[in-house]
């Protein structure tokens, strides 16, 4: 190993220990307790209802955070290109976990019948136009930033003489959570405050789309033979 790349390997290393931390640090902010300690067993249970939220919100950072966990597997140097687009992910990632916990504490309060405890009620079309949009868009810069993560990994790969095919999948299965995201949000502006609320629930079904992700990676390793 020549000594640029044992720096680069250095500074690589470094870059991801930074972006783990953030990621960390972005489930503190979820952390069903907060900054108070239960004084009674009736606040004990209604910090735990809140658990619903914190698995779902924990649960969505964990895979963005793996999908940068699986870019660094396709690209082992360290160039500004992937520290730009990393800490670009992790300042999208800082934003991401307000409405990303307002999202699905809101959600559980709804389904539950208030029985699970939110600060922030769905209670009204504008308060989902606006969490929608704002989640969508952030949800959308996140899954496009981890997609050209993986397009930047791609030339990389194939500009040392290895096979880009398993970083272009990776890039296209990011982009499927790219392009519904942005649809959720133009959904959600495009609704009309006035339609009915089960009209409200479209934009959060949208996501139910992910599961393309599957049968469209299968096509791409049928189409260029990848076993």
């Amino acid at each position: 190993m020549s000594l640029v790349e044992h720096r680069e390997g250095i500074e690589a290393g470094r870059l991801d220990m930074f972006v783990d931390g953030a990621f960390a640090f972005t489930l503190t902010l979820l952390v069903i307790g907060r900054d108070s300690i239960p004084a009674s067993a009736a606040e004990l249970l209604h910090m735990l209802g809140g658990i619903p939220a914190f698995a779902a919100s924990f649960s969505m950072i964990a895979f963005f955070w793996h999908g940068h966990v699986r870019w660094r597997q396709h690209c082992l140097r360290a160039d500004g290109r992937g520290l730009f687009l990393s800490l670009l992910l992790v300042f999208f990632a800082l934003i991401f976990v307000y409405p990303l916990h307002m999202m699905f504490a809101g959600l559980f309060n709804a389904f539950s019948m208030g029985a699970l405890p939110s600060e922030f009620v769905l209670d009204t079309s504008a308060k989902m136009r606006v969490l929608y949009v704002c989640y969508g868009l952030v949800f959308t810069c996140m899954a496009g930033t981890l997609a050209l993560l993986f397009r930047h990994a791609a030339r990389c790969e194939r500009r040392d003489g290895l096979s880009p095919l398993v970083a272009q999948r990776e890039q296209l299965t990011w982009m499927v959570p790219t392009v519904l995201g942005l649809l959720s949000a133009l959904l959600a502006l495009a609704l009309p405050l006035t339609v009915p609320s089960l009209w409200w629930s479209l934009p959060g079904w949208l996501y139910v789309l992910m599961f393309l992700i599957g049968p469209l990676t299968r096509r791409f390793q049928r189409k260029h033979g990848m076993s």
